[in-house]
């Protein structure tokens, strides 16, 4: 069995010794050969090579939650006088490589040098459009946040971040942000890796984050798989005021649908935790598939109708827009 390269633990029901994985949950492994056959399958569709973006200035601290959509994943989430940022991505490339790979096709919502005082960073994986270490040593640098992570994805921040305040956890572990503010870490059905050979050698999660004035649940990256995920989040949690779902990265369905939900799914989640309001998130930054640029938004404006959905309880924010109460 390979030697893992990020992570030396005890075997979990979730953790075999060298790999993660969620268990009863479809097998996201993919082939070089399923790679080959996607990318010669010339279905991709064209994106713009750039969307105008309203960039907003938050304010400096806020006790009701205030969320904005920076782009992709990273969203700056305000609550309970927190400044938190979840999978901040302010690259011009989702890559390893600075002249190649996805680039985005929207500025980030806010100005990083409009930033307010960033408290923690919540990152769910390592996989490059999540965990980007140009932006985390720039906020290391500037703002000196705790780094809050699942396992082993630690070893990729230590390695690239010196000096990191870096914080591990396994699924349905917490951490104390503040008196009365935690963030506890959340199964999810997806994968991880940097390079050819780690695969699904660190976890990935989302983040429920408890507090005083609301409960707002952060998917990270997942498949549906049978639902049972988030059906057990929502036992062990109850109903989040605020879920923070994906919603694009989804086509071709024969090779995304055990690690991206497509809209659908997305309102299945919605409805399977009980949330409030949710916020759509994970579209139109980096095309990373083969689905335009506009559908997500449109699949899941369809998808609310059938299930009877008011289209103002699940709103998929383009970066810079706010939710707020």
């Amino acid at each position: 069995m390979p030697r893992n390269r990020y992570y030396s633990g005890p075997v979990t029901d979730h953790f075999d010794g060298t790999r993660f994985h969620s268990p009863g949950q479809p097998v996201t492994d993919r082939s070089f050969r399923d790679l080959w056959r996607w990318q010669r399958s010339g279905a991709r569709a064209k994106w713009p090579s750039t969307v105008p973006v309203t960039q907003s200035i938050p304010p400096e601290r806020s006790a009701r939650p205030r969320l904005t959509m920076v782009g992709h994943a990273t969203l700056l989430i305000q609550v309970a006088g927190l400044n938190l940022l979840t999978d901040p991505v302010w690259s011009d490339r989702a890559s390893p490589l600075r002249f190649a790979g996805p680039r985005r096709v929207t500025a980030p919502g806010i100005d990083f040098e409009h930033l307010p005082p960033i408290d923690a960073v919540l990152l769910s994986h390592n996989h490059y459009d999540h965990l980007d270490i140009d932006t985390l040593k720039r906020l290391h640098r500037e703002h000196g946040p705790r780094m809050i992570m699942p396992l082993g994805t630690d070893a990729t921040v230590r390695k690239g971040v010196r000096g990191a305040r870096v914080e591990t956890g396994d699924w349905h572990d917490s951490h104390a942000l503040a008196p009365g503010v935690t963030a506890t870490l959340t199964p999810a059905n997806h994968w991880s890796s940097r390079g050819v050979r780690d695969r699904r050698h660190a976890l990935w999660s989302g983040f429920w984050i408890d507090t005083p004035e609301a409960q707002i649940w952060f998917a990270g990256d997942t498949g549906y798989g049978n639902g049972a995920v988030f059906h057990d989040i929502r036992a062990r949690h109850g109903a989040p005021d605020i879920a923070i779902l994906p919603i694009g990265a989804y086509e071709p369905r024969w090779f995304m649908s055990a690690q991206h939900v497509a809209p659908e799914e997305s309102v299945q989640m919605f409805l399977d935790i009980g949330a409030q309001r949710a916020v759509g998130m994970h579209w139109g930054t980096f095309q990373l598939t083969d689905e335009a640029r506009e559908e997500p938004l449109e699949l899941l404006q369809k998808s609310l109708a059938a299930a009877g959905i008011a289209p103002e309880r699940f709103r998929a924010l383009v970066p810079g827009e706010v939710l707020a109460d």
